[in-house]
């Protein structure tokens, strides 16, 4: 089992606006593999940060995600540069503001082996 992390860097006072976009997935809940996506925030001195984490059976079933026409079209929109991004230029994961939004700061995705669970998922 993995955890995919997509943190989003946000101007100070818009998480709520941002975090209101994930409340109707875009297709994910769907995707062969998915187990569950959690919305964390927290507010920091310069920025909000927002993290979208979604939990898979493996890398496999996120790989499959990442590169399905469903992903592509949930994110179908232009979005700040990921800063590491392991993908190398393709979208990361979790829903982003449309367009001249201009409340984006940037986005880092990070991938996490569970090791262990409790209780046991």
């Amino acid at each position: 089992m993995i955890v995919a992390i997509n943190t989003i860097r946000i101007k100070s006072g818009h998480v709520g606006e941002v975090a209101e976009r994930f409340k109707n997935p875009k297709g994910v809940q769907h995707a062969p593999g998915f187990i569950r996506m959690e919305l964390l925030s927290e507010s920091l001195e310069e920025h909000d940060e927002l993290k979208v984490c979604t939990t898979w059976e493996n890398r496999e079933a996120f790989d499959g995600w990442v590169n399905s026409d469903a992903f592509k079209q949930a994110h179908a929109h232009s979005r700040p540069k990921s800063e590491n991004n392991p993908t190398d230029g393709q979208a990361s994961h979790g829903e982003q503001p449309k367009p001249g939004a201009g409340i984006m700061l940037g986005a880092k995705l990070s991938v996490h082996e569970v090791l262990f669970s409790y209780p046991d998922a």
